[in-house]
Order: C-alpha cells, then sequence, then structure tokens
C-alpha cells in the first residue's frame, strides 16, 4: 500500500535514546543514558522497545489501521515492529507473547485488537506462543489521546485484571501499537509480575515523543 520511498520517511528510533522508554535524543550520545522522564518513574517492565518515532506517516498508518479499519496497512507496521524485534530483543530468552488486551465492547466495535494482531505476526516471525488471556481489560475507560501521563494512570486504574493464561516464571514481550506515557503498559507489566512472570520487556511499533 505504500511505496518504498515514503516508506523510507518513516522516522525510525536509532541510537541515542533512553534505555528504558526508547525516547530518541539528538545529538552524539551514549545509548544507555535514562530520560528525565523514566528517572522520576518506576516501570514494572524491563524496558519499552519502539521501532519508531509517532508521527508523519507512522502515526497515519496507526491511526488509519486501528480506528478506520483499514487492516492492509498491518503488514507494513509489522515489518517495523520485526525490524525492532530483531535488533533488540534476545528473543532465545523470551518464553511468550502476550499482546495487551482490549474491552470486550470496544473490541466488538472495533471487531479486532490491533495488539493481537501485531502478536500474532511476532509468534510467528520468532516462534514463540502467544498467551492471548495473560491479562483481561474489565474496565471501559475513555481514550486515553488527550489526556496527560497523570490523567492517564488515573484513567487506567483498576482497568484490567489477571487473565487466566499462565505466566509464572516466563519472561515476556508485552505488545502493543504504540507508547505514549507507559501507563497501558505498565498497568498490563504489573500485573503479569504479580502472576509470577520472571520478566516482560514492552515492544510497540511507535513511540510517542
Amino acid at each position: 500500500m505504500i511505496c518504498a520511498s515514503c516508506l523510507a520517511l518513516a522516522k525510525r528510533i536509532e541510537p541515542p535514546f533512553c534505555r528504558r522508554c526508547s525516547l530518541p535524543f539528538d545529538g552524539q550520545l551514549d545509548d544507555q543514558i535514562e530520560c528525565g522522564y523514566c528517572k522520576d518513574l518506576k516501570f514494572h517492565f524491563l524496558r519499552a522497545i519502539a521501532a519508531c518515532r509517532s508521527e508523519g506517516l507512522v502515526r497515519d498508518c496507526i491511526h488509519r489501521f486501528k480506528y478506520k479499519r483499514e487492516l492492509y496497512y498491518l503488514p507494513h507496521l509489522v515489518d517495523l515492529v520485526v525490524a525492532a524485534g530483531k535488533a533488540r530483543v534476545d528473543w532465545q530468552a523470551v518464553n511468550a507473547i502476550v499482546p495487551v488486551p482490549l474491552h470486550p465492547v470496544k473490541q466488538r466495535d472495533r471487531e479486532f485488537n490491533q495488539a493481537e494482531l501485531l502478536a500474532r505476526q511476532l509468534s510467528r516471525q520468532f516462534g514463540k506462543p502467544i498467551i492471548a488471556n495473560g491479562v483481561r481489560r474489565i474496565k471501559e475507560t475513555p481514550t486515553q489521546t488527550k489526556l496527560d501521563a497523570t490523567a492517564r494512570r488515573a484513567n487506567l486504574r483498576g482497568a484490567f485484571a489477571p487473565g487466566r493464561g499462565c505466566v509464572a516464571g516466563l519472561k515476556l514481550v508485552l505488545v502493543d501499537d504504540v507508547f505514549t506515557t507507559g501507563a497501558t503498559l505498565d498497568s498490563c507489566a504489573n500485573l503479569l509480575i504479580k502472576q509470577g512472570a520472571a520478566a516482560v520487556t514492552a515492544l510497540t511499533v511507535a513511540r510517542g515523543i
């Protein structure tokens, strides 16, 4: 759907970037630095890996895929997240993949969960099973699009619950489409750790800037 010259406009996240949340930095810096945002937070995932900046072509593809059901953009998004996964995830140390869940009402309206579609492709690429019910979304929350970090965390309070999938002792990759403040990914990672997961790494197509 997108020609090679336009795909080249996708702003992939390359070093230097925050080692915890993938926030990119300008200039020549050590890629093991930690940004000011992460220093004030205690995430439950080890780190969040993102393929691209959430702007321009990438953001448009995600929005058209997710909100307008233009599913033919999925292969492009998969290519981006697979490339980031190959470069920055040690898949030999990963036991399973967990997609961030949607509330059943929202999934029924949308007819698909974008995180699960991405997780399926990652599973095929890297040969790791999916635990689709590792976490459940039990509270239908308003959209987080226009909320700041504090409001997003408040909005998600009580939104998730433990799933029926066994995650005890497993090293997991938690998948979603976009990392903005990390509130959704952190809420899910917190529950997975409480259920006995050994470690959680987040992986997304895009990182909000």
